[in-house]
C-alpha cells in the first residue's frame, strides 16, 4: 500500500515537472517568436526608411539638375519631361475649338439681350471686388 502510494506521488510528482518543463519551453517559444517578430518589424522599418531616404535624395538630386540646366538654358520642366510636350505650342497657334468660340459667341448676342446668368454674376462681382480694394 505505502509502494503504491509513493509510486503514484513520484508520478504525479513526476507529471507536475513535465507539465512545467513544457509551459517553460512553450513560454520561451513564444518570446522568441516576439522578439524575431519585433526584430523583422524594426528591420522593414529601417529598410522603409532607408527606401524612402534613397528616393528622396534621388529626387533632390534631379531637381538640382533640372535647376542648374535652366540656368544654362531652356529646358522642359518635370511634367513636360514626362508628358513630351511639343516646345513652342503658344507660339503662333491657332485658338483651340472653344477658345474661339466663346468669344464670338458673347459679341454675336442680339442687342437689348442680358448676359448669361453666371457672366453677369462674375462680372459685377468682380468690378464690386475691384472698387472695394480702391477705397
Amino acid at each position: 500500500k505505502e509502494r503504491k502510494e509513493r509510486k503514484e506521488r513520484k508520478e504525479r510528482k513526476e507529471r507536475k515537472e513535465r507539465k512545467e518543463r513544457k509551459e517553460r519551453k512553450e513560454r520561451k517559444e513564444r518570446k522568441e517568436r516576439k522578439e524575431r517578430k519585433e526584430r523583422k518589424e524594426r528591420k522593414e522599418r529601417k529598410e522603409r526608411k532607408e527606401r524612402k531616404e534613397r528616393k528622396e535624395r534621388k529626387e533632390r538630386k534631379e531637381r538640382k539638375e533640372r535647376k542648374e540646366e535652366r540656368k544654362k538654358g531652356r529646358k522642359k520642366g518635370r511634367k513636360e519631361e514626362r508628358k513630351g510636350r511639343k516646345e513652342g505650342r503658344k507660339e503662333g497657334r491657332k485658338e483651340g475649338r472653344k477658345e474661339g468660340r466663346k468669344e464670338g459667341r458673347k459679341e454675336g448676342r442680339k442687342e437689348g439681350r442680358k448676359e448669361g446668368r453666371k457672366e453677369g454674376r462674375k462680372e459685377g462681382r468682380k468690378e464690386g471686388r475691384k472698387e472695394g480694394r480702391k477705397e
